[in-house]
């Protein structure tokens, strides 16, 4: 006599619900969204001319911005390394302060950039001063042109 084993019916498989994890999901990108543009707002420099504060003074109050224009009456106490000088578009005009060492390319009509903000009496305060140069660059041929550019530099 032969016995067969007994066949048992197959077990069905439990079906998860997706829910918890489109859930979970969710609430990660909220997450995310909220630490990248919450953050982002603060964290904006903006690039503007002494006109463009002026005409919209009220919008940069208490932020960090980059002004731009080109350097007059500046004032270089080498030995406290203190920098006073009037930033300028020829539209307006601003005081800049700026405390630490100041670059050989540094010196009147020259254009500049200082990131920093300004004081409710409308001066300035520089944190860090970008001079701009001549983007011409030329490969000196002879002695009088080394001259001639050292000359120019100073």
């Amino acid at each position: 006599m032969t016995t067969s084993p007994t066949m048992l019916p197959q077990a069905r498989r439990r079906r998860r619900s997706p829910l918890p994890v489109l859930l979970g999901g969710a609430a990660l990108l909220l997450l995310l969204g909220f630490i990248v543009f919450g953050n982002l707002s603060r964290s904006l420099e903006y690039f503007v001319t002494p006109t463009e504060y002026k005409a919209q003074s009220e919008q940069y109050v208490g932020r960090t911005i980059r002004l731009g224009g080109l350097v007059r009456g500046a004032k270089y106490d080498r030995q406290s390394l203190k920098l006073n000088f009037t930033v300028t578009d020829y539209g307006a005009s601003y005081p800049v302060q700026y405390q630490g060492a100041v670059s050989d390319l540094f010196k009147e009509n020259q254009g500049v950039v200082v990131r920093g903000a300004f004081t409710p009496a409308g001066v300035f305060v520089a944190n860090e001063l970008l001079v701009k140069h001549s983007e011409e660059y030329r490969v000196p041929t002879s002695q009088a042109d080394i001259k001639s550019m050292l000359k120019d530099t100073k």
